[in-house]
Formats: structure tokens, sequence, C-alpha cells
């Protein structure tokens, strides 16, 4: 007896003209599969364009947007429950003593984790995998505290914060080893973060859509996601742990070894000169660093501020969701314009977007509502985006190829922490907006304040050589 053979095209039916029982389900199936295997491939052609899929880049930038989507699922399930639902005394004196519980050993350990990556550079993989499965887990434990309001909820919150900026460190020592040729790392590092920025704006309303079947399921997406994301951190390429042609860096203002030739000491035995990133960097960084204790200080502080004192005529939620979606405007914004202008004197794009922010900060405090508070929010997310771009520029020009890869990463490390301080900083202070503008301001202009002579006389140096 002949076989029974199904052909193509003839909508489900085998070769003697009977109808297939699967036909319909399989056109069914095929057609909920088509829209999102258009999606993915899209996708794919974005994020590998231009060499990143050969190099790796490409795999870099979904796995960052998928840090990104995992976070924003958290913090959407944690806005409107048992987060903010005590009194706001007490919900602060929580915060901060977890913050202190959860917070101070990452503190402590933080000048530490630099040098470990440059001692230790073959577990990169493993510490990014580590960071996304330490998350999924977190998730899981948090479903059972936004209902009952467990004392886990706290320090699994913020636990989640320090699993993500761990993640940041460890991504910011990956991106030089995933260089596509002719690509600069600010170009790299835009891309990396306009992938991230995306993934949030998209699953930030499939997470409030989530939410609205109850506040667990957001959790359990994020769970989801960051399972994804510690498959994803293994599939890297493997000279991300590569530790080839690579020394360690050292955060010091000392040009004069910029770029030191090859020593020998009296055994006449080689050995390589002791490289700094130079004065230009250091200042960068110093003036970055003071736009983290900002960014810190805004999160926390606005959150409670807003608790209490919504925008004029807004509810908590929509005070909220507007100083959230300034900031987030604002740092696409400037991650946009860094990739346009290639941080061309990336001393006096710092100089001249840190300057907006002082008079954004001191506008919001003389005239404080809710207009003022949106422009603070999305000039610093502006200049905070322009300025790391531009401190990126910096240390691909200034620090030599050997110790590049710990520059990002003790340079991450030492941003991560300021974070932490501004934090600290926003919980303790008193709930009165325009001293708390007048506070935000002052983070920033002194940061500024002792930089910019530094950051000007680097650029008028580096335009010499170049003119050289």
């Amino acid at each position: 007896m002949a076989a029974v053979r199904t052909s193509r095209g003839t909508g489900g039916r085998t070769s003697d003209g009977a109808d297939r029982d699967d036909g319909p389900f399989r056109a069914v199936g095929r057609a909920l599969r088509s829209p999102f295997g258009a999606l993915g491939r899209l996708i794919r052609r974005v994020t590998h364009a231009h060499g990143a899929g050969e190099s790796g880049l490409g795999k870099l930038i979904e796995l960052h947007a998928v840090n990104g989507a995992g976070d924003v699922l958290i913090t959407v399930a944690l806005a409107s429950t048992v987060f903010f639902s005590v009194p706001t005394d007490e919900a602060r004196g929580r915060v901060a003593l977890y913050l202190a519980i959860t917070m101070a050993p990452f503190a402590l350990l933080a000048p530490v984790i630099g040098p470990l990556i440059d001692r230790v550079p073959y577990g990169r993989r493993a510490a990014m995998a580590t960071a996304m499965g330490a998350r999924a887990v977190l998730a899981l434990v948090l479903t059972g505290a936004v209902v009952g309001g467990g004392i886990q909820l706290y320090p699994a919150a913020l636990a989640v914060l320090v699993c993500s900026r761990t993640y940041g460190v460890v991504r910011s020592a990956v991106v030089p080893r995933l260089l596509p040729r002719k690509f600069s790392l600010v170009k790299a590092n835009s891309r990396v973060t306009l992938g991230g920025l995306v993934a949030t704006g998209a699953a930030a309303p499939v997470g409030a859509l989530l939410h609205q079947i109850g506040p667990r399921w957001p959790l359990y997406a994020a769970c989801a996601v960051f399972v994804a994301g510690t498959v994803l951190s293994l599939s890297l390429p493997k000279k991300v742990d590569s530790a080839k042609g690579e020394e360690a860096a050292l955060l010091a203002a000392d040009p004069e070894h910029l770029h030191g030739p090859h020593r020998r000491d009296p055994g006449d035995r080689p050995r390589l000169a002791l490289r700094t990133v130079g004065t230009s960097v250091t200042h960068g960084l110093a003036v970055n660093a003071s736009q983290r204790v900002l960014s810190g200080f805004l999160l926390f502080f606005l959150a409670f501020l807003l608790r209490e004192h919504p925008l004029s005529g807004q509810s908590v939620a929509v005070s909220m969701g507007i100083v959230g979606v300034s900031a987030g405007t604002g740092n696409a914004l400037g991650t946009a314009v860094g990739a346009w202008v290639r941080a061309r004197a990336p001393e006096r794009i710092i100089v001249t977007v840190v300057a907006l922010v002082v008079v954004a900060g001191a506008l919001a405090a003389a005239f404080f509502g809710a207009a003022m508070v949106a422009v603070l929010a999305g000039v610093a997310g502006f200049a905070q985006a322009l300025s790391k771009l531009s401190l990126d520029a910096m240390i691909q020009r200034d620090v030599p190829e050997l110790v590049r890869t710990s520059a990002f990463a003790r340079s991450e490390t030492t941003l991560q922490l300021a974070w932490v301080v501004g934090g600290a900083i926003g919980i303790s202070l008193p709930l009165v907006g325009p001293l708390g503008m007048a506070v935000a301001a002052a983070i920033v202009g002194v940061g500024w304040a002792t930089t910019v002579r530094g950051l000007l006389h680097s650029a008028t140096a580096s335009g010499r050589r170049t003119l050289a």
C-alpha cells in the first residue's frame, strides 16, 4: 500500500483528499508565531548590525535589554504595594535600616570589585549570570511579600538593586572586549544603553497590565525574564572571559605615566610600567560621580516627597510617573545625542551639560512645582547619559588598551558607590521640596566647580596634541 503523504500548499489535506485533523491547529499556530518571529528577526537585525553580531556585541545589547525589562517589571510590582503603604516616617526608617544592612556590605566591598575583576577576569560571564539568576530568585521571594507584607520585602527589594548595580559594573568591563571593527566605545555603549531604554519602555506598560491581573504577576514575568538573562549571559562569547593583553588600571592623576614605556628593574627583568588613567579621566569620573549621587538622591527623596506631597492636582502614581517619564526621556535623548556627536570635545560637553543641571536645580528650588521638578529630572537624565558617554570617550582616548577594561570596571564601581551615597542623603533629608531641590543643585554644583578648570585644561591640552 502506498504511503499517504501530505502535500504542501494543500491547506492541510492529505494526498487522497482527506482532511487532516491538525490542519486548522497548525494554521492557527503559524498565525500566532508569525508576528513574534518577525519581531524577533527584526530585533536580531538591529542588534547585530554593522558587525555587532560577529563580535558578540549584539548578544550583549540583547542581554542589557533583558536586564532593563526585568528591573522595570520589579519596579512596577513594588510601586503600588506595601512598600509605600505604611506611614512615611516608618517607611523611611525601614528603608534607611535595610539600605544600611543591604547596601553597606556592597559599599564596603565595592572598592575591591574592580581589582577582583582584574585578578579573576575569567568569571565575567558567570558574574553576570549570577546577578541575573539571583534576581530571578528574589522576584519569587517578593511575590509573597507584596501580598502579605512580609519583612523580607525590604531586604529583597534592595538586594535586587545591589544585583542590578553589580551587573552594571561587570557589563562595563565586558563592552571593550566585544567591540566590532571600526567601532568606538562611545558608539558601542550608546547601542547597549539604547537597547536597555527601549526594553524598559516596552516592559513598563506590560508590567502595568500584568499588575491589573494581580500584584504578583509582574514578579512572575520578571522571574522568567531574568532566567532568560541567565542563559543569555552564559551564551556570550568566550573572549568576554579572556584577560589576554590586559593589565590593571590605577585611578590616579599622574599624566606623566599615562603612556609610560616598559621599564626594567635592577635585575633586568621586564615589567610593565604602572599606568594611570590621567587627569582628564579622573576629573570626568569625579563630575560623573556627582551626577550619580544626584540620581540616587532624587530617586529616594522624590519617592517619599511625592507620596506625602503629590505634584499639584495629581495623584501619587501620576506624580511619580511624570518624574519617571521625564528622567527616562532625558536619558534616552542624551544617549541619542551622544551617539550623534560621537563625544567630540568630551570635556567641554561634560562642563556644559552639568552646568545645565546646576541651573535646573537652582530654578527648581526657587520655583518649586510640578513643571520644574519634571524639568530637573529630564535635564539630569540627559546630562547623566551624555556625560557618561563623554567619559567613555575620554577613557578610550587617554587610557592604554592594556588597562582599558580595568579602567571601565573601576570607574563603574565608583559610580555605583556614588549612587548609594545619594540614596542615603535622599532618605535622611526632611521632606521639603525647595530644600531638596537646593541640595540637588548643590550636589552637582560642587562636582562641577571642583572639576571644571581641570576638564577645560585637559580639553586644551588634548587639542594641542591633536594639532601636533
